[in-house]
């Protein structure tokens, strides 16, 4: 069983650059795709950004691409999401999830087999 523990959210203004972690621990997640995907309410979770633990291609969502980066310490077990050009619509809950298929290029929440709990991200105009 692998727990994923989410870390570095906050409130910030508009353009702010943040950074999310996410810290594994459990199971064999060595081989497991990590990603993130973000959640407003009343609308689906929606993917981000995506890679394997080993490293190899990292896959962004076309709402992300170019303002948000997706990196990996192996030593630490950590993955992290370097956000920057925050703006308004930005604002969720930013959820770290493990093991799920990429079809294309993104991925289904549905299919996501581990989440942390989830961390806030508001940003402010």
């Amino acid at each position: 069983q692998v727990q994923l523990v989410e870390s570095g959210g906050g409130l910030v203004q508009a353009g702010a650059t943040l950074r999310l972690s996410c810290a594994a621990s459990g199971g064999t997640y060595s081989s497991y795709t990590v990603g993130w995907f973000r959640q407003v309410p009343g609308k689906e979770r929606e993917f981000l950004a995506a890679s394997t633990w080993s490293g190899g291609r990292t896959y962004y969502a076309d709402s992300v691409r170019g303002r948000f980066t997706l990196s990996r310490d192996n030593a630490k077990n950590t993955v992290y999401l370097q956000m920057s050009g925050l703006k308004p619509e930005d604002t969720a809950v930013y959820y770290c999830a493990a093991q799920f298929p990429i079809w294309g290029s993104t991925a289904t929440a549905a299919q996501v087999s581990y989440w942390g709990q989830g961390t806030q991200v508001t940003v402010s105009s």
